[in-house]
């Protein structure tokens, strides 16, 4: 699905990523670890055509992908059809006026002609039927999410990159939104996080990036969670102190968090 060649990319100067080589296969499900900096974010964004390395090639089903590609032409429409984005801020997603439009947005730029139908049918997936008059913006950050979530699928793509997608949902949505991605067949998911102990339910392959924006691990979780030099140098657990009444001790504690 995906082939990334000896990706390097630098903003102002600023190293982001160094080195990537990766292959991404049709009906993947693959976790990207890493620290807050890593690079976690901006290799979504390439994979999205939203930003462009320096160095190195981006394939999409074997095509190179080149930032005029993406200004206009047929590959722009059937990329956009096909590989969408779930920003960790969903804020930035979403500018209609109604739940219902913005949900509907996706199939009226594609010409479905089944619009209606593919609206309700996602609005009732993640729980939105009784907001569809509401305004967005007036809405709970998990709500939102579940609103912008609601939008990318109605088009039914084939690959979904998502940031840090149960960041900001309580413990009932992060379940809700799991479970759904756990649902998903033959579509290629791609997500970050730097919440351990979701690993093994967003994938079945980990790549984790290093705090020199390098990849140094590729392989299942459970191989991942039974190394942990690398857990360590990589950032993913940190020194965790206990007190007791008489003494204190440390031990290393995993970053189960968003």
């Amino acid at each position: 699905m995906f082939s990334i060649r000896n990706v390097s990319m630098s903003v102002n100067g600023r190293t982001i990523l160094r080195d990537i080589d990766l292959e991404i296969k049709a009906g993947e499900r693959m976790v990207v670890l890493g620290i807050n900096g890593s690079g976690k974010t901006s290799l979504l964004k390439i994979l999205n055509g939203l930003v462009f390395p320096q160095k190195g090639q981006v394939l999409y089903k074997d095509h190179i992908m080149k930032q005029q590609d993406l200004n206009d032409g047929a590959f722009k429409k059937m990329f956009r059809k096909e590989v969408v984005l779930l920003f960790q801020n969903v804020d930035a997603m979403l500018f209609n006026p109604t739940v219902y439009d913005e949900i509907s947005f996706g199939p009226r730029q594609f010409g479905f002609d089944d619009i209606e139908e593919r609206t309700w049918k996602y609005a009732e997936i993640f729980g939105l039927k009784g907001y569809m008059k509401s305004a967005p913006f007036e809405l709970s950050g998990g709500e939102k999410k579940m609103v912008a979530l609601a939008s990318i699928m109605s088009i039914e793509p084939d690959v979904l990159l998502l940031d840090e997608p149960t960041a900001h949902l309580d413990p009932g949505g992060a379940a809700s939104l799991l479970e759904f991605i756990n649902s998903l067949r033959g579509k290629t998911v791609v997500s970050t996080t730097q919440n351990l102990s979701i690993v093994e339910e967003l994938g079945d392959r980990v790549v984790v990036l290093s705090k020199d924006h390098l990849i140094i691990f590729d392989g299942n979780p459970t191989e991942l969670f039974s190394n942990e030099k690398l857990l360590i140098e990589s950032g993913l657990v940190h020194k965790h102190i206990h007190r007791h009444p008489d003494t204190l001790h440390t031990h290393y504690h995993r970053h189960d968090f968003d």
